[in-house]
């Protein structure tokens, strides 16, 4: 039986190894995708300290990836009813088995919500096969929404990687309008394309907080009129400098894109009367903020908004996104560095050390 490399994570706080996984045999419409690059982001960084629950270690993590179709049993289509062939440069939507029939997906329009919806990378253990991109080969397993990357560059979209869907999705429920101010929180892969797609939304004026300063650069070169480090302003010199740049009044729309507590509270703080505050970065439970809910939201007349995962239409619209010159050019400015298998436990340290902006396992 065929053989495939894969990098697995056995379990939490364990060093990844590099294992020979037997080749899967494809059901109908299914695919086995030549996998070309898969990012390491933040949510591996998780997975390896065991801070996500319901993991089914050990797992191939790489949950983003882009590839080639190496192989197809059936038939399987595009959102446009074409079918793809073998050969086809395609990403697909990490999320799958959303049932598009329960409460969640048919009343509350909440298919990230869906009890029933796994992730490749993260949900989906070496026990159900090769279902990360951390390998040579991935199971598109029948089900998978499949999206063609015709007329765009692969490493481009993975430059975004997940975080461009997610602050899609955030800059969705943000409801940015044209001409307003828009601070970022953060300066990740999430907050950095929140910045892009608040500028490309409308803003008339979009500031970014955040460390380190070489991601300040990029966030000025991805649309960012203004920005602060953290390591050089203590929280009252933020504060002032966010008013400085709003008028007094606070800035009409903050999304928080950091990770921290913290943050959410500080976005409350910042965010003018009547705003709009998206909280995006609190994918793990990183600790609880004391709120005063008369002056800080209700005094306030705050809309506060919750940000989960992403869905298909926001990596279509991701992919559409890049076939955009503007866009393009905001994420050339995200420097791509690439690790062998062989290398992962070393990407994982440069991502959580915030040394690589966007790490790309390259089997």
């Amino acid at each position: 039986m065929p053989t495939v490399r894969a990098a697995v994570m056995p379990a939490p706080h364990k060093p990844v190894e590099v294992r020979e996984l037997p080749e899967p045999e494809l059901e109908l419409n299914s695919a086995l995708m030549k996998v070309t690059s898969s990012e390491v982001c933040g949510t591996d960084v998780h997975l390896l300290h065991g801070q996500l629950a319901g993991v089914p270690y050990p797992i191939i993590p790489g949950h983003v990836s882009v590839g080639v179709l190496e192989k197809i049993r059936g038939t399987i289509r595009d959102v446009n009813g074409n079918a793809f062939a073998e050969g086809d440069s395609v990403t697909f939507l990490d999320v799958h088995r959303t049932c598009h029939a329960c409460w969640h997906c048919l009343v509350a329009k909440a298919s990230t919500r869906c009890p029933s919806r796994k992730v490749y990378g993260i949900t989906y253990g070496v026990e159900d096969g090769l279902t990360g991109g951390w390998a040579e080969k991935l199971h598109l397993m029948n089900g998978t929404h499949c999206i063609s990357l015709e007329g765009v560059d692969p490493i481009g979209f993975m430059a975004g990687g997940c975080g461009l869907p997610t602050a899609l999705h955030a800059v969705d429920r943000s409801d940015i309008q044209i001409g307003e101010t828009v601070l970022v929180l953060g300066a990740g892969p999430v907050g950095l394309a929140a910045v892009a797609l608040a500028h490309l939304r409308g803003a008339a004026k979009v500031l970014c907080i955040g460390a380190p300063k070489h991601r300040l650069k990029i966030a000025e070169q991805m649309g960012a009129c203004a920005t602060l480090c953290i390591d050089d302003a203590p929280v009252e010199d933020r504060a002032a400098w966010v008013m400085q740049q709003s008028e007094g009044r606070g800035v009409d729309v903050c999304i928080e894109a950091t990770g921290a507590p913290i943050a959410v509270k500080q976005a409350m703080n910042w965010v003018r009367d009547a705003g709009r505050v998206t909280v995006v970065g609190q994918y793990t439970d990183a600790g609880t903020v004391e709120v005063n809910p008369h002056t800080e939201l209700n005094k306030k007349h705050l809309d506060i908004r919750g940000v989960w995962g992403s869905d298909y239409s926001h990596f279509y619209r991701s992919v559409q996104l890049l076939k955009d010159e503007r866009m393009q050019n905001a994420l050339a400015a995200i420097s791509t560095e690439r690790y062998g298998l062989e290398q992962t436990n070393g990407a994982l340290a440069d991502v959580e050390a915030g040394k690589s902006v966007k790490a790309l396992v390259v089997p």
